[in-house]
């Protein structure tokens, strides 16, 4: 047993040294079978001169799966790596939060605003720690470290995910030392220092299995332990990818402290969170949904069966708001003039990928009165039957917590509570187009999937650097701008998806990260369902026909990405039937999880969505629905691979298998192959009959009429014949124009009054995209002022412009591409940038 443990742990040195952070695998370091963090206590200062945050993590750990059985000092041990450049320090100095809080706070240069400032940008190595020259001790020896030959078997390393961070000093907590924390104890009087540590460790374990029932004074005792004084420091080293964590002569996982404090800093470069301004001018900053996720935000565990709850502390000036994964709407609490804290916690189970955080100067967008929050069933019907919407009787498949599947009054919730907040210049766009949509698209996901997995709602419109349309996190979600042009259309399918993403990505999470499809496929496929239903006014013929024009643009968007794309990326399940498999720490690597074009791809969105539509239409949607509610009611709470899915639905609906459908084929046709899916292949004939899509095809018959008429013409004065232009949906629009496109050349001409018919300017962004595509092939230049506005006010969806502007090898083009990534390289995620850096230069 030892000599594998042995073996794995030297593997995973090996591993994290031959991976490049350039490259495009994303490792998972957690040792997560050895020791399993079950709750994050965070306790940060945010200084926005420095563009650091800084403070501590208390963590708090159960034995990993590997280890919860007893055995000898050696079973279930994982030992330290015997290699020259293993290097274990001893934490480093540091001192503690400052306890009078008036020499927190300071002015900076950010005009009237009073941040806490703590001195210039971060300048410590590149590893995270600062020079060795600050060190009180330190073990930096290979026969200190790693002497097998002295020692024997070595000492238990608990390794965290953690990059871009400067760890300052790591801490066992003497969690004993909390009055009245005996209720958790069964010792009598202690003797020695391995009964006080046995005794730890006992109450950390009788803390984190406490019933759910009693989650307020779990939160209490989490809030006291975190605050006890340490016992001793322990020795950590960093590597680029992960913080490797012992105690001298613990060779066991269960003997290994189950409290520690890291005391750390992030660094302004760190990716996991970006420091911007928003659209008024004004300081923020705010998780991005980075690829690295949330490491260089505070180590944690970041595989997703490392789901853990969380409760966070924030300390920050006066003008700003803090927004964060909470079940709690946190009001301030004022610890001196000019500065506030914040305070959020976490009841559900999570993995540390969801943890997001959004501080600036966010203004609350409230409605005029609060009759547009009430809703009612009769209001919101859904076209499926809702027989199942009731509470299934028994208990729920996931570890206890406070669940509201088991809460009568919360599974008749149509409409949670929600909040909007947004950078004061949008706020009135966002009480026009926004506030009314948020309660109709809430109502239309309960009609469909019953119980909201969450209490509660913020809703943020982040600055014009975030390089998606939208981001769900538990209880709140991030959306671009660029769903407040053009109408509810955009803004509300966006919402849609995102409030999607509530049952299928959070509630209900990939065990493989690398099954990205669970999630955006699911939320695709749920986007069009919840419109359709929150749209109450429409026909139902009206909102099929809708869904159809929807499947053929996403066919057509899916046919040209796998024109142009790697195959490798194109496939849902790349690690096949090794997915969910994991090495025996716990490690894994997640296949081109840093690649900077994957970020941008759809496929995994579209081939997961096309997927549900096949075995929807094959079931009929009404049976389909129903099995979708019971699939919720069992793995809520839970983490699932591709095939749960499938088999649970053959399970449900058995006759199916007479008709061809089983786990291994449709694995095979849609999921493990690269490519358009064969019965895809079969069915895309159809949307070409669709009424919309056979509307858009007569217009586009008369502009290109329009064009030849215009050619002919040339330079002669005479009246032009004026063309009745049937009035067109937003997506009608998008396939028009993506039509045109088509087209070798449309004429000037043709183009002005193209642009006058439809007002493309006063568009939604999915429409002025296409325009500004129009607008580079046929040199429009009177209209390059359209692609350099959305070049700096739609990132999310401007960065595959950039490549347009620079293939025609046009000067003028090239010059307006370099003018706007001047313009915006610096406030650009790391990820957009690298990709137009490559198609610039």
């Amino acid at each position: 047993m030892t000599e594998n443990l042995q073996s794995c742990c030297l593997a995973n040195w090996n591993m994290e040294m031959k991976l490049d952070p350039a490259k495009d695998d994303l490792p998972l370091m957690a040792n997560t079978r050895h020791m399993l963090v079950k709750h994050y206590v965070l306790d940060l200062d945010v200084d926005f001169k420095s563009q650091v945050i800084q403070g501590t993590v208390v963590l708090f750990f159960e034995p990993g799966s590997r280890c919860k059985k007893g055995g000898s000092a050696g079973e279930g041990a994982c030992l330290s790596q015997s290699y020259e450049t293993c290097e274990i320090r001893a934490s480093e100095p540091c001192h503690s939060p400052v306890t009078n809080v008036s020499a927190r706070s300071s002015k900076t240069g950010y005009n009237d605003f009073a941040v806490c400032a703590k001195g210039e940008k971060d300048t410590s190595d590149k590893n995270g720690n600062h020079s060795n020259r600050e060190q009180a001790s330190g073990i930096s020896s290979s026969k200190n470290c790693c002497d097998i030959e002295n020692h024997g078997n070595e000492d238990f390393l608990l390794v965290l995910d953690c990059c871009d961070l400067s760890v300052l000093k790591v801490e066992e907590v003497d969690v004993a030392a909390v009055s009245g924390i005996e209720k958790f104890t069964r010792s009598g009087k202690l003797t020695d220092a391995e009964e006080l540590r046995n005794l730890r460790n006992q109450i950390v374990h009788e803390l984190v299995t406490l019933p759910a029932d009693h989650w307020r004074e779990q939160l209490y005792y989490y809030t006291r332990c975190s605050q006890a004084p340490g016992c001793g420091e322990l020795l950590f080293s960093t590597g680029p990818w992960s913080l490797m964590i012992r105690k001298a002569e613990v060779q066991a996982p269960r003997d290994f402290p189950h409290a520690i404090r890291i005391w750390y800093k992030t660094k302004p470069e760190g990716r996991s969170v970006t420091w911007t301004t928003d659209q008024s001018s004004r300081p923020c900053v705010y998780t991005m949904g980075s690829p690295i996720n949330n490491r260089a935000l505070f180590p944690c565990q970041e595989p997703p069966v490392a789901m853990s709850t969380w409760q966070t502390t924030v300390r920050t000036a006066s003008c700003f708001v803090v927004l964060m994964s909470g079940e709690n709407s946190a009001e301030p609490v004022q610890l001196q003039e000019g500065l506030l804290s914040w305070y959020y916690y976490v009841t559900m189970p999570m993995p540390a990928s969801t943890f997001t955080i959004a501080i600036g100067c966010w203004t609350e967008v409230k409605p005029e009165s609060h009759t547009a929050d009430v809703r009612t069933n009769n209001e919101f019907s859904s076209p499926f039957s809702r027989a199942d919407l009731r509470l299934i009787e028994g208990s729920c498949g996931h570890v206890a917590y406070p669940c509201r599947f088991q809460n009568p009054a919360a599974s008749s919730q149509l409409v949670i509570p929600h909040r909007v907040f947004a950078p004061w210049c949008l706020k009135d766009r966002c009480a026009e187009i926004l506030l009314e949509l948020i309660p109709q698209c809430l109502s239309a996901a309960h009609a469909t999937l019953g119980t909201h997995p969450f209490s509660r709602l913020d809703v943020l419109i982040v600055p014009s650097n975030f390089s998606s349309l939208g981001m769900a996190s538990p209880h709140i979600i991030f959306l671009s701008q660029s769903i407040l042009t053009g109408g509810s259309h955009l803004c509300g399918t966006r919402l849609c998806h995102e409030i999607a993403h509530a049952w299928f990505g959070l509630a209900i999470g990939a065990r493989d990260w690398t099954e990205e499809w669970i999630s955006e496929g699911f939320a695709t496929y749920l986007e069009d369902v919840f419109w359709a239903v929150a749209q109450q006014q429409l026909p139902r013929d009206e909102a099929r026909e809708q869904q159809e024009l929807k499947a053929l643009l996403r066919w057509r968007r899916l046919r040209d990405e796998v024109q142009n794309s790697e195959e490798e990326l194109q496939v849902l399940r790349p690690n096949k039937e090794n997915t969910g498999e994991v090495s025996e720490s716990g490690t894994c690597i997640i296949k081109h999880g840093l690649n900077a074009e994957k970020i941008f791809m759809q496929v995994h969105y579209l081939k997961g969505y096309f997927l549900l539509q096949s075995l929807a239409k094959r079931i009929g949607e009404a049976t389909y629905f129903e099995f979708l509610r019971k699939f919720v009611q069992k793995f809520h709470g839970q983490l699932i691979l591709s095939q749960d899915f499938l088999y649970m639905l053959l399970e449900d609906i058995p006759e199916q298998k007479g008709y061809g459908l089983s786990v291994e084929n449709t694995i095979q046709a849609w999921l493990d192959t690269s490519g358009i899916p064969k019965p895809l292949l079969e069915e895309c004939q159809t949307w070409d009959q669709c009424r919309l899509v056979q509307q858009v095809n007569d217009e586009v018959t008369k502009w290109i009429q329009v064009n030849q008429r215009a050619r002919k013409r040339g330079k002669r004065k005479r009246r032009q014949d004026e063309v009745a232009f049937q009035k067109l949906l937003p997506d009608q629009l998008v396939l028009l124009l993506e039509s045109l496109l088509e087209e070798k050349s449309l004429c000037l001409r043709t183009l002005q009054c193209l642009e006058k018919t439809y007002h493309l300017d006063e568009q939604d962004a999915e429409v002025r995209h296409r325009w500004c595509e129009l607008v580079v092939k046929h040199k429009y230049t009177r209209r390059y002022a359209d692609i350099e506005k959305f070049l700096k006010e739609d990132q999310a969806m401007g960065v595959y412009l950039y490549g347009e502007l620079m293939v025609n090898e046009d000067a003028k083009q090239q010059e307006l591409a370099y003018k706007c990534f001047a313009a915006t390289q610096k406030q650009m995620d790391v990820s957009s940038a690298k990709v137009v850096a490559e198609m610039l230069f």
